[in-house]
């Protein structure tokens, strides 16, 4: 009888470890206040491509881990928040929308062209971290494409508790943040996009290009990004 208790309380703990081996986060919008710049004089459109808008990111790690990130929809909400804090006006457009329906200077389809973490298992530290490559493609009002952007954002947490599951949701939040400060900084400088307020591109010179714009891997927000933001920084409650 002794031996059958035992037997069945090993199985019930082997199934407990295989269910506590599989994790899934899926994510709120980062809080982003309103950045006290001056707001790009042109009139925008963002389209949110359908992988964006349900990115979902799964792997498994070590070989017994499996994590399964949900960012699709809190991508979406970010950036109509953001491209609202920094342009004259926005209009977003779902995947099955005809831009020709609407009017706008410039459109900017986001897409996610990479997406990393890692975990203290990993890393041999305390740190769960979190690596986001976006691109900006950026077209004019009549669809030639004007330039092409990679974001490279990263965002980095603390382990707390047992699961770590919120410390990766935290590191994923920062990255999404350091995005959005590096496009506040860097979007109108590399891209031009305020040019297309003059009216669509001469063919000739809408060749796409990539530009890079990354932040230091050491740092959870980049630099200067207190002065871009309201007073008291970036907001972090989640």
């Amino acid at each position: 009888m002794t031996d059958r208790l035992r037997l069945a309380s090993l199985a019930g703990f082997a199934l407990l470890m295989v269910a506590g081996c599989s994790s899934t986060l899926t994510m709120e919008m980062p809080t982003i206040p309103e950045p006290r710049i001056e707001k790009i004089p042109v009139d925008v459109a963002v389209r949110i491509p359908e992988d964006f808008q349900n990115f979902v990111h799964v792997e498994e790690v070590l070989g017994k881990d499996t994590w399964t990130i949900d960012l699709g929809r809190s991508n979406a909400m970010l950036f109509t928040q953001l491209f609202d804090h920094m342009f004259d006006s926005i209009v977003v457009l779902g995947p099955n929308d005809d831009p020709r329906d609407h009017q706008f200077d410039a459109l900017i389809e986001p897409s996610i062209e990479g997406f990393e973490f890692s975990i203290p298992s990993q890393s041999n530290s305390e740190e769960f971290a979190v690596w986001i490559r976006y691109r900006m493609a950026v077209f004019d009002s009549v669809g030639n494409r004007a330039s092409s952007w990679t974001v490279s954002a990263y965002g980095k947490s603390q382990k707390e508790g047992i699961g770590g599951s919120d410390a990766l949701r935290r590191a994923a939040i920062l990255a999404m943040r350091d995005a959005a400060a590096l496009i506040i900084m860097q979007m109108d400088r590399v891209t031009k996009i305020r040019d297309l307020a003059d009216g669509p591109l001469d063919p000739a010179t809408a060749e796409p290009g990539t530009m890079l714009a990354e932040t230091a891997e050491d740092s959870e927000e980049p630099e200067n990004v207190v002065g871009i933001f309201a007073i008291g920084g970036i907001d972090d409650a989640e």
